[in-house]
Formats: structure tokens, sequence, C-alpha cells
């Protein structure tokens, strides 16, 4: 087992369970009915785990040599894990994560591969880039989403919209993550701040529509404070520790978002069961880095 620690923390366990609660939120926002008998749709699970799993191991192929000057305790730059036997996992997942997909429908296949690419593209090209990377990044969350709404495919006339909620979100935590090492600038942490709350109205506005407002509010509110906490910690002292609190912060509350949204469209059964996936992500955080 501890030979294959240094490939799980490539794939970085805590992350992908809030993919997980992204498919579940995206499922509920298409009113997809779940049962406890054996349905095709929930192919769509394993599918995010390779997608995110992949992306994020090749996030460290690519990064090797710089994490060699940076993070020389990862995986890679350590010698755990060869960059050959890293690239061939990270493909590997990605390739499984498109296959599950196409399990359950050629238009989940297809944003699966959508997904997969973005990932790459985010990983090779767009990270370092201010306005790029968190934009990439952010699609391949709101992708994400839109592949648990396949799950019924007329809900995304009427709903792939909201897919644009995880890219304003995830393009808050990518921005504030791109000065984890160095420090940062209080005018990327403000920027963070304001895309937060536009999110959580979002959010709320939508639960107002679905005459669940009161009920979601409860949720919503939770993780405005999960997340603003660490990022105002943050705010008033840049430095590299606590920017990466706030990135990990805004990670894990991933799954109180996606519980939110299955809150806002009515569903508490599948809220709760999101909720759950809370301690285990934090339980597997301890072990294995987030960012």
């Amino acid at each position: 087992m501890s030979n294959l620690k240094p490939y799980f923390q490539l794939a970085r366990p805590a992350n992908i369970v809030t993919a997980i609660a992204d498919i579940l939120a995206g499922m509920t926002i298409a009113q997809f009915i779940f049962e406890p008998s054996p349905n095709s749709a929930y192919w769509l699970i394993p599918a995010t785990i390779g997608l995110y799993g992949g992306g994020v191991v090749m996030n460290d192929v690519f990064d090797a040599k710089l994490d060699a000057i940076e993070r020389p305790e990862r995986p890679i730059p350590s010698g755990k894990v060869s960059v050959q036997a890293a690239a061939i996992l990270g493909v590997s997942l990605l390739l499984l994560g498109v296959l599950a997909a196409a399990q359950f429908s050629l238009l989940s296949a297809e944003i699966a591969l959508v997904v997969a690419i973005l990932a790459v593209v985010y990983d090779r090209f767009a990270k370092h880039s201010a306005f790029w990377g968190p934009l990439t990044m952010g699609s391949c969350r709101g992708g994400n989403l839109l592949l648990g709404m396949s799950a019924v495919a007329p809900s995304l006339n009427e709903w792939s919209w909201v897919a644009l909620v995880p890219i304003a979100y995830i393009g808050a935590i990518t921005l504030i993550s791109q000065d984890e090492v160095h420090g940062g600038k209080r005018r990327s942490l403000y920027i963070a701040a304001s895309l937060y709350t536009t999110v959580h109205a979002i959010q709320f506005l939508v639960a107002f529509q679905q005459g669940n407002a009161p009920l979601a509010f409860l949720l919503i509110a939770l993780h405005a404070w999960l997340v603003g906490r660490p990022l105002w910690t943050a705010i008033q002292n840049p430095i590299g520790p606590n920017i990466g609190k706030a990135v990990k912060s805004g990670v894990l509350s991933l799954i109180v978002m996606d519980a939110s949204w299955c809150v806002a469209f009515g569903n508490w059964p599948v809220a709760l069961g999101v909720l759950l996936l809370l301690p285990l992500s934090i339980l597997l955080a301890r072990v294995f880095a987030v960012t």
C-alpha cells in the first residue's frame, strides 16, 4: 500500500470526492430519479472520477520541472513516481472517464471528452495565465456539472446555463491559487470575493424561483461562511500559507455548494447525501494534499 500512496497523492482523492458531488448536483438539477436499483446513469460517477483524477495527475506531469524547484516533496520531483508512469496513469484515467460516460450515452461521452481536453489544455497551456487559467479550469467544473445533467438530456435545454456558476466559482479559486506559493495581491482576492458573492446570489435566486429559498438559504449561508472566513484572513495578510488555506477551503466547500443546488431544486435527501461526502473529503485531505 505504501508503494501506491504516491499515485493516490497525484490523483488528489479529496478533490475527486468534490467532483462526485458535482455529478450528483447535476443529476438533481436535471430531476433525475435516484433509484436503488442499477441504473446506467450511475456510470457518470466513475466517469468523473477518471476525468478529475486524470486531469490532476497530468497537472503534475506538466509541472514536474517547476515542482522540482517550488514543491520538491511532490511524488514526481521526489522520485517516488516517474514522469512516464504518471503520464500513463493520467492518460489512462482520462480515457476511462470518457469510456465510463459512454456506457450511459453518446452525449455524456461527448461532454466527458470535452472536459478531458479542457483539463489537458489547462495543465499544459492555460494554467499560468491570469485570464485563461481560471476560465479553463472553471469550464472543466462547469462541464462536470453538465455531465451530471446529461442523466436527463432534455434538462440541458433549460438548465445548461447553470454551468456558468461553477465556472465563476472555480475561476475564483484558480485565481487565488496562482499566488499560493509566493503570496498574492489583494486585488486577486477581492475579485475572488466578488465571484463568490455572485455565485451565492444566483443560487439564492434559483432557489427562490423554485420555491425553496428558505431552506436553501441555510446551506448557501454555510457555504459563504466556509469560503469567506479563510478568504478574509488571506485578504488581511496575503501570504502563501493563508492563500493555501483559502484555496483548500474553496475546493472542499464545493460539496456544500453542490448540496445547495440539490436543496434549491427541492431534493433534501440527495442534499444530505452530498453533505455526507464532506467529512470524507476532509478526512482524505488530511492524508493527501488538495493543492
